[in-house]
């Protein structure tokens, strides 16, 4: 089990990486995360065309740019702190919708959730250091330092494509179980480490949620 000084945060004087799906993703070697899966059907898609809808209007209007320029086309333009709020406020708008427990939420049934938390611990100090995760009804947030020869997408696409398959089999499903792009915020220090295990460990409380429909994890 990982202890708090496993961990190693963003360096802003080494190399980073960003790729853009619906947010931007940063990624720096051997650095810490803070990371949001998704069911398929957690957000529907009338609520994620009306995000992408008041995302782009949002850039549109701080760029003074209405043209069909790419969206993260324009969030280049802007300065850091602008880039920074607007990530706060579109990842903000996310989380919101899926504490409203929106799908089935399959990640309630006590043994779907434990594939999940089997799945995240399985590699805890062979591939990656675990911090802190919850998972709830239609969702998971997790903590985790990745070492420096694993890649924040490769092993999200592992962990998520060995539940799926796992999952559906207890079920007796076939098809997509998490909608294909995670969300992902490196780790800026330990105070940012320690404000998102508070986020973690209130998110069922907030949610309303009793002890039998989550499972929270905690390295403390």
């Amino acid at each position: 089990m990982a202890i708090i000084t496993d961990f190693n945060y963003f360096d802003p004087k080494q190399e980073l990486t960003v790729t853009y799906g619906d947010m931007p993703h940063w990624e720096q070697v051997g650095a810490t995360y803070f990371i949001t899966f998704r069911t398929a059907d957690s957000l529907p898609q009338q609520a994620i065309n009306l995000w992408r809808h008041e995302r782009n209007d949002w850039l549109t209007r701080q760029t003074n740019d209405s043209s069909d320029v790419p969206w993260h086309e324009k969030l280049k333009r802007l300065p850091k702190p602008m880039r920074q709020r607007f990530n706060r406020i579109f990842h903000y708008k996310l989380e919101q919708k899926l504490d409203t427990g929106l799908g089935e939420c399959l990640l309630a049934k006590k043994e779907c959730a434990t594939v999940v938390a089997n799945s995240l611990t399985h590699f805890d100090d062979q591939r990656y250091h675990l911090g802190d995760f919850v998972v709830m009804p239609n969702h998971v947030h997790l903590l985790v330092c990745f070492f420096k020869d694993v890649r924040l997408r490769t092993q999200c696409y592992s962990w998520k494509h060995f539940m799926a398959t796992k999952i559906n089999k207890l079920l007796g499903k076939s098809g997509e179980f998490w909608q294909s792009e995670s969300f992902d915020h490196l780790v800026r220090d330990l105070e940012h480490f320690r404000k998102f295990q508070r986020y973690i460990r209130e998110n069922p409380i907030k949610a309303g949620l009793s002890k039998e429909k989550f499972i929270h994890y905690t390295i403390d």
